[in-house]
C-alpha cells in the first residue's frame, strides 16, 4: 500500500522557473526611481498658486430686485435667464437667496475670483489710515457719533412702541372676547335661577 502511494503521479517541481530575486529588485529600485523624478518634475512645472487674500465686496448683492415680479422659464433659456441667482463667475444658477449668499462667500467663488480663504493681516499704518478717514467722514458730518447714537436710540424708541401697541392689541382683543361671552353666561344663569331679565317693574 505505501509503494502504490509512492508511485502516484505528482507535481513535477523540478522544471519550475527559477526567479532571480536580485534582478527583480534592481528593477523595482530603478521603478521607484523614475517615479520620484517624474513627480518632482510636475511639481516643478506647476509652482504653487498664489492667491490674494480675501477683501470686501465693492458692489452691493442683489437679492431683491427680481421679487414679486412673474417669469416664463424655459428648459432651453441660457442659466442667466432661468428661475433662481445666477452667478455669472461660476456660471452656475441657485435656487434661493440663503444658498446664493452660502455660495458667493464660499471657497469655490472665492477661487473663480482669485482669492484665497485667508485674510490680510492689517498692518499699524492700515489702521491709522483707517481711523483719519472715518475722522474726516466725522467731520464732513455724514457720519457722526451723535447721528449714530440718536439712530440707536430712535430703534429702540420704535421696538418699544411696537411691543406696546402688540400689547394693548392683546388687551383689546381679551376684553372683546370676554365681553362677547358674558352675556350669553348672564343669560344662561339668569334662565337657570328663573329670573326672565333684570328690567324695570315700575308701569309708565
Amino acid at each position: 500500500m505505501a509503494h502504490s502511494a509512492s508511485n502516484t503521479v505528482g507535481v513535477d517541481n523540478t522544471h519550475r522557473r527559477k526567479w532571480n530575486r536580485e534582478e527583480y529588485l534592481e528593477r523595482a529600485r530603478e521603478r521607484e526611481l523614475q517615479e520620484e523624478e517624474g513627480h518632482f518634475k510636475q511639481k516643478a512645472k506647476a509652482p504653487p498658486v498664489q492667491r490674494k487674500p480675501l477683501k470686501h465686496r465693492d458692489y452691493e448683492v442683489d437679492l431683491d430686485s427680481r421679487l414679486g415680479k412673474t417669469q416664463v422659464v424655459t428648459p432651453v433659456a441660457p442659466l442667466s435667464q432661468q428661475a433662481g441667482y445666477y452667478c455669472d463667475v461660476c456660471e452656475c444658477i441657485v435656487k434661493d437667496s440663503a444658498n446664493f449668499l452660502d455660495h458667493i462667500n464660499g471657497k469655490k467663488h472665492q477661487r473663480a475670483l482669485g482669492m484665497s480663504m485667508r485674510v490680510e493681516r492689517a498692518s499699524l499704518q492700515q489702521v491709522q489710515e483707517r481711523f483719519e478717514s472715518l475722522k474726516k467722514r466725522k467731520i464732513g458730518g455724514s457720519f457722526t457719533e451723535q447721528d449714530l447714537d440718536a439712530r440707536i436710540l430712535k430703534q429702540q424708541q420704535e421696538e418699544e412702541e411696537r411691543k406696546r401697541e402688540r400689547r394693548e392689541r392683546k388687551k383689546e382683543k381679551k376684553k372683546e372676547k370676554a365681553a362677547e361671552d358674558e352675556p350669553e353666561e348672564d343669560a344662561d344663569i339668569a334662565a337657570m335661577m328663573g329670573f326672565g331679565g333684570f328690567r324695570s317693574s315700575k308701569k309708565s
